[in-house]
């Protein structure tokens, strides 16, 4: 049985209050909080096994060496990928995304080609393709959504795909909209073509079984911090036909073969893109919080995630004004609300809410092409995890309804 109030005992954070009222965080898509059993993983490492990893042939840089690439197995077990070398440790999705641009469009792209994203992705999947265009002379290109925040159909998507289209890449889950996209469609009509994807599993990660082989991506991120993990560490999974194609991304220690004046080479993946000491305390912790995760179980956490996204839009659509964005139907969404009241701002509705001890996050979202096509300047986002509750929820309405009397 899933027992949350059980559950919310490893977060010792959710027990304080915040302006004397019982803290209600909801701001889970932004970052999660951590369990006990992450920290004190990573508070044992670092108190006495803590060396660099890789370099040392003394007992700790070993000890922590097998920590490090235990963690990597257990990514590879967690996304069910065939090989650990093709599980690259990066600083987060963001990272991972930039990763993949400035590498494939180097070796891949040629002035005039195309990425295709679409019209409601986080800023780290626009951006870093748009820095690309400057420098190469790339084009990106979105796919539109719908009014109700649905991509279009799979036939509609196959129209947008030209023979200048190089890559798509997409969000898996919108961080906005929680819409939660036919990823496994788009890849395939993709691949129909010859043509790779990236898929942003920021969202999804946290919240669903991940399966990269089923799914078929090319490429998958995700990130620590929105899966109860430590911040800094994150993923890019890349099928090894792909990442043996692709140069490094960038230079210095670990990702050197040999070095000499006249020429160097790299080493093996996945260490080819992993330059530098990694945060080798932060991918066990991310392990360890693959495991919190899982020993709960991915399918228990889901069906709790989609029951309070459920419940949270059938009381707010009992408040007088209450706009919600995105799929009217919970059962295509995952464990994200944004919505507006009436006239009043996002950010007094965010900020009276807080004085209520209800975190919840406002703004663009870091979404803003998005907000563009919705025509407003943000939301206020209401965003669920594993150890929330609907009395949390009921308290969010609660407070909603009190701060839509002061206006």
């Amino acid at each position: 049985m899933y027992d949350v109030q059980k559950i919310r005992e490893d977060f010792p954070i959710l027990s304080r209050q915040v302006y004397g009222k019982p803290l209600v965080y909801l701001d889970n898509a932004a970052t999660t909080q951590k369990p006990l059993q992450v920290l004190d993983a990573m508070r044992e490492e670092y108190l006495n096994v803590n060396a660099n990893v890789h370099r040392g042939v003394h007992y700790l840089s070993q000890q922590a060496t097998d920590l490090h690439e235990a963690a990597r197995e257990r990514v590879r077990q967690f996304i069910h990928a065939d090989k650990t070398e093709e599980i690259v440790f990066t600083r987060g999705t963001t990272e991972a995304i930039n990763l993949v641009a400035a590498s494939f469009c180097e070796s891949q792209m040629q002035e005039g080609d195309e990425v295709l994203v679409t019209e409601m992705e986080h800023h780290s999947n626009i951006v870093s393709w748009q820095l690309q265009a400057m420098k190469r002379g790339i084009k990106v290109r979105h796919l539109p959504m719908t009014d109700d925040g649905l991509l279009p159909s799979v036939e509609d998507i196959a129209r947008q795909l030209t023979e200048r289209t190089r890559l798509v890449s997409v969000a898996h889950v919108s961080n906005v909209l929680g819409t939660v996209n036919p990823v496994a469609d788009i890849i395939r009509v993709a691949h129909e073509r010859g043509i790779p994807v990236l898929v942003d599993g920021a969202q999804s990660a946290p919240h669903m079984k991940i399966d990269v082989k089923t799914m078929d991506c090319d490429f998958f991120a995700f990130s620590g911090h929105k899966m109860y993990g430590p911040t800094g560490i994150g993923v890019l999974y890349g099928k090894e036909e792909w990442l043996e194609k692709l140069p490094p991304y960038q230079g210095g220690g670990e990702m050197i073969d040999k070095v000499t004046w006249e020429k160097t080479t790299f080493e093996r993946l996945p260490f080819k893109f992993e330059a530098g000491t990694p945060d080798y305390v932060a991918t066990h912790g991310l392990a360890t919080a693959i495991d919190y995760m899982e020993a709960l179980g991915l399918d228990a956490i889901q069906q709790h995630e989609q029951e309070l996204t459920r419940y949270c839009m059938e009381q707010l659509q009992t408040i007088d004004g209450m706009r919600i964005y995105g799929p009217m139907d919970a059962s295509k969404k995952d464990a994200v609300v944004s919505f507006n009241v009436g006239t009043i701002h996002h950010l007094d509705m965010g900020t009276l809410l807080d004085r209520l001890g209800i975190a919840v996050r406002t703004g663009h979202h870091c979404a803003q092409p998005l907000m563009d096509r919705l025509a407003i300047s943000g939301t206020v986002r209401a965003s669920f995890a594993l150890y929330n509750t609907k009395e949390e929820i009921d308290t969010l309405v609660a407070g909603i309804r009190r701060v839509s009397q002061m206006f």
